[in-house]
């Protein structure tokens, strides 16, 4: 919609209601036209009026549609578990639960919100909303982040990513018994065809994405692994995991089995994460260490274990 409209009222639109005349002229929502109505961007022969003013023939109506907010991200204080810092980059710990940068419904509680706490030197590489980011976890994945603080540091790691030359080691726990002790899955991804938040094997729009994976400790009813990616699709080691029917345990999206124990969102955790640090070169490595709740499921499992 453009910011601004002057009207005159014609015969034929005597009588109607401000808000109905404006929806049907303005290819715009009646409801977003009430609140331009009440907060007095919309007026009436110069006079702010209510959305249910009865237009009269020569009627005088302007709209002046203020423009969008600047976006900004608020700094928030919020608990930071960081593995490593220095003048180039930032390794933090993610929690599960936590978004890693504001987005339409969460703009509060991300980690970047948190950071921005900590520090303001953050590359601006990936745009105003997305400071210092250079790859992501989803929300209920835990585990090790890199973030860049300089414009260089963010070319370089981005350069990384995208050559495959960064190390990325997960722990997840998965169900049922994965009968081989190690094995690679090369299946690419894509966007669901239908539902377009979830990923799929195979789908129209597929990308070449490569899984390795090998068995720590196999339980009853559940396997725990080590992953390494190749790539790094979007929930990629979630949908390869579904795709070998083994989802990840509490998994929301691609598993549908409740677990028997108490964890909020999939028992997925990134645990290492190497890369050639982007200003001396050197090949740097960072853990971070399973989560509480992980660790408790873990533990559980190996006494029922032993006990059988």
């Amino acid at each position: 919609m453009s910011h601004k409209h002057e009207i005159t009222i014609a015969k034929e639109d005597a009588r109607k209601r401000l808000d109905v005349f404006l929806a049907e002229n303005l290819q715009e929502s009646r409801s977003f036209l009430q609140k331009g109505i009440l907060e007095g961007w919309v007026k009436v022969n110069g006079a702010v009026v209510k959305p249910n003013y009865k237009l009269k023939e020569k009627d005088h109506v302007s709209v002046d549609v203020p423009p969008p907010p600047e976006p900004s991200i608020t700094p928030e204080n919020i608990p930071l578990d960081i593995i490593y810092e220095d003048k180039d980059i930032l390794v933090v710990n993610k929690p599960r639960g936590m978004v890693v940068y504001p987005a339409p419904g969460n703009y509060s509680g991300t980690l970047i919100n948190a950071v921005l706490s900590h520090t303001k030197d953050l590359s601006a590489r990936s745009g105003l909303m997305r400071p210092g980011i250079v790859h992501r976890l989803d929300k209920d994945t835990s585990g090790a982040i890199v973030l860049a603080k300089t414009d260089n540091a963010h070319m370089s790691l981005s350069r990384q990513f995208k050559n495959r030359q960064v190390t990325k080691v997960y722990y997840t726990l998965v169900w049922g018994n994965v009968k081989e002790d190690k094995a690679t899955i090369n299946a690419p991804i894509g966007r669901h065809d239908v539902k377009r938040t979830k990923m799929q094997v195979a789908s129209k729009s597929s990308r070449e994405a490569v899984t390795h994976f090998k068995v720590i400790e196999r339980f009853n009813d559940f396997t725990f692994l080590e992953v390494t990616i190749e790539t790094g699709r979007t929930h990629q080691i979630r949908v390869h995991m579904q795709f070998i029917g083994h989802p990840v345990v509490a998994d929301p999206v691609y598993s549908r089995k409740k677990p028997p124990f108490n964890i909020k969102g999939q028992a997925l955790h990134a645990y290492k994460l190497g890369f050639c640090h982007p200003s001396t070169g050197k090949y740097m490595e960072f853990t971070a260490p399973i989560p509480d709740d992980m660790n408790s499921i873990l533990e559980i499992l190996r006494k029922e274990k032993m006990g059988e």
